[in-house]
Formats: C-alpha cells, sequence, structure tokens
C-alpha cells in the first residue's frame, strides 16, 4: 500500500483553476497535493478559447451588467501576471494576442454607438481601422467597424505547462478517489489505495466535480451543465484573428480565435451564438455546414477550398443557476473541511483562487511543517484538441 501523506491543502482537478490556486497556495508556504484523474487541462481548460475577458461582450445590449463590471479587472491581473510582477510569474507562456476585438460587419445600432463613446466604457474600447485591423480583416472587401478590447488572448496549452511547471512535485495521477473520514469528519482522501490527510480539500475538477461529490454523499452545491458545439477550421490561407463578430443581438453571432497548430498551420476556434442553442442540437456535418455559411457570408475572401475542418461538444460546468443563466462570479461553497468552487471562466481562475485563499484566513488556516513528498506518478500533458482532430 503506498505511504500516507499529510498536506495542508489537498486539491482534486488539475485544471487551469486548481493548478493556479496550486501556484498561489504554494508561492505563500503551504504544502499542497493536486490530483488530475485524467491529464492537465484536458476538461474545460483546453476547451476553452483562451480569452480573458474584460466584460465587453456581456455589455451587448448597450449597458454594462453585473457580469461584467465583476470579470473588469481581470485583463489587468492577467497581463501582470504574464509580464512576470503579478500574483505568479507567467512570463514564459505564449500570448497570442494583446487584444480582443468586437467586430461588425454592418452599421451598428444606436444604442452600442452610443454606448462605445460612452464614460463607461473609455479606455476599454477603442475603434481601429486601416493596418491597424486584425490581420483576416485588413482586405479592400470589409466593411463594417472594429473596437479593439483592452483584452488579451493566451495560448491554454503553455499556461498549463507553466502551471505545472510551478507545481513542482505536488501533481498525483489517481483514479479512484474515495472519502477519508475520522468517524463522520472528512479529514482527507483515499487516491488509488493511498490516505492523504489534509487540513483541507478543494475540488476544482469542473464537470467532474458532480461525480466526487456524489461519491462522498454530499448533496450540495448541485452542478449545472451549459453545453456548447465548437467548430474548429484549419488552412494555410487562414490569418490571426482574435474577435467577437456581432449580430445585434445580446451575444456575439460569432466569436474566432486562432491558435497555433503542430504543423505550423492557424487553426480558427469558433464560438459565439453559432455554438450555443441551435448548435448544440445540431449533428456535426450540420453544424460544420452553419459555420462554412457564416465565415463566407462574413470573410468571403477568405479561401476555405483546402480546409479541415471538425467539432467538438463542450459542457461549461457551473454552479446551478435559475434558468441555467451564466453566474457572474467565480463561485465556492464550503461545508467543513470540504471547498467546492468554478471559476466559471477562465478569466475569473484568479477569483476562484483568491475566494479559495479568503476562506483559509477567515478559518485561520496557516501553512504547516511537513514532510517531504513521495515521489508521485505525475499525470500526463494534454494534447491540444485541434491537434487531436484536426493531425
Amino acid at each position: 500500500m503506498p505511504s500516507a501523506i499529510s498536506t495542508d491543502v489537498l486539491i482534486v482537478g488539475a485544471g487551469a483553476a486548481g493548478l493556479w490556486l496550486n501556484a498561489r497556495l504554494r508561492r505563500q508556504g503551504f504544502s499542497t497535493v493536486v490530483v488530475e484523474s485524467a491529464s492537465l487541462g484536458g476538461g474545460q481548460s483546453l476547451k476553452s478559447q483562451g480569452i480573458i475577458h474584460g466584460g465587453a461582450k456581456y455589455a451587448l445590449h448597450g449597458a454594462l451588467s453585473g457580469a461584467s463590471e465583476a470579470i473588469a479587472d481581470m485583463p489587468r491581473r492577467w497581463r501582470e501576471a504574464l509580464a512576470g510582477k503579478g500574483e505568479l510569474d507567467l512570463s514564459s507562456v505564449r500570448l497570442l494576442s494583446e487584444a480582443h476585438y468586437l467586430w461588425s460587419p454592418g452599421t451598428l445600432a444606436g444604442n452600442l454607438t452610443s454606448f462605445f463613446a460612452s464614460k463607461a466604457v473609455r479606455g476599454r474600447v477603442d475603434q481601429v481601422k486601416g493596418d491597424e485591423l486584425p490581420p483576416a480583416l485588413q482586405n479592400p472587401k470589409f466593411k463594417g467597424k472594429v473596437y479593439r478590447l483592452a483584452e488579451l488572448v493566451v495560448d491554454v496549452p503553455s499556461l498549463l505547462d507553466r502551471l505545472a511547471e510551478l507545481a513542482g512535485d505536488s501533481l498525483l495521477a489517481g483514479q479512484t478517489i474515495e472519502p477519508l473520514r475520522d468517524g463522520d469528519e472528512l479529514i482527507g482522501l483515499r487516491v488509488d489505495g493511498r490516505d492523504i490527510i489534509a487540513q483541507r480539500i478543494v475540488f476544482s475538477a469542473g464537470a467532474g466535480t458532480a461525480d466526487l461529490l456524489s461519491a462522498l454523499g454530499v448533496v450540495q452545491p448541485t452542478m449545472q451543465r451549459r453545453p456548447l458545439h465548437m467548430v474548429m477550421v484549419k488552412a494555410p490561407t487562414l490569418k490571426p484573428l482574435y474577435a467577437h463578430c456581432l449580430g445585434g443581438g445580446p451575444k456575439p453571432r460569432i466569436t474566432v480565435t486562432t491558435h497555433p497548430a503542430a504543423d505550423g498551420q492557424w487553426v480558427w476556434y469558433l464560438g459565439g451564438d453559432v455554438a450555443e442553442a441551435e448548435g448544440v442540437a445540431r449533428e456535426p456535418a450540420a453544424q460544420i455546414a452553419a459555420a462554412q455559411k457564416e465565415l463566407s457570408g462574413l470573410l468571403p475572401w477568405i479561401d476555405l477550398s483546402q480546409a479541415q475542418w471538425a467539432t467538438l461538444r463542450v459542457d461549461r460546468a457551473e454552479p446551478t443557476q435559475s434558468g441555467l443563466t451564466r453566474p457572474d462570479n467565480a463561485f465556492l461553497h464550503q461545508q467543513d473541511r470540504l471547498l467546492v468552487g468554478w471559476p466559471t471562466k477562465l478569466a475569473l481562475v484568479p477569483d476562484f483562487a483568491d475566494r479559495v485563499l479568503g476562506a483559509l484566513a477567515h478559518d485561520e488556516i496557516h501553512p504547516t511543517p511537513q514532510p517531504p513528498l513521495p515521489t508521485l506518478p505525475r499525470p500526463p500533458r494534454a494534447v491540444p484538441i485541434w491537434d487531436q482532430l484536426l493531425p
């Protein structure tokens, strides 16, 4: 039987949220163990578009909302970390784009025109033209308006690599997770037969959290899944584009991010309204046809005759909300030693870590001397989804 381990904080789930939290805890002197049953970031993290939202996309009805205000400070915190001057040193992480864009193929609705000119978004949104346009939109046939957002897009695989590096020896590959109790009190977990005792246990396993809670007999909090049907296209003719295309409604008509494939080509990863309700209901071939129609209508100068296409179904795992709405903030629920949460958005990963650290401070949980960890089996690095689906 593997030797027992004692640690300050035991984290289950090595996606961006669990790994960022782990790095923050270790920087403050806490001992940690992070358990992952599959691959690092292989769930929601690698399926995200890498956009560090500042809230503008949640204001497409023409006014700032609770969601846009809650997330407004996230780009600054990420930028500081990416510059090596923030709460973590992420200076080795690849930045795909210094900005994300709002792109209107026609005239903007009056409420949006006045909104973008208002004091509320001044300094967060600027109109761009000519050679300031994203490369994919620099074509004589392009008509419309483009606004540069004070947001950014990160390469999620390189982010996960850096967070795994900051994890040091704390990562543990584990398939079977069982509760470890002292009487009725949860004091740790048994992972593949190894007892791990911790002052606090954090579930940050995304969609896997529901099964973890069920295994412990814990009924709260409950989890919702909001599905997406994303589309990927790879072609030698693609140029970088990081933009929400406005369609006049409260959500982007289509959201495009661009990612490097292993063969050196660019991949466009398509979300937004095209990936939501109607897109979720479509079979893959019909979803690809819908995306092809959108791109040919919006960007007719892009030659996609040699393109490869694939779709990906994604479940966004979140705390249950009335009407399956999107939570505004990261979420954390505490029950004795167990803390359960979801960041709800890649951009809000630092907010999730704040909430866990705040709970530890409230309960006066401090770093304690611990013996060195034994050599642990380490979870593998996940392969980027575009390299899995578009080889």
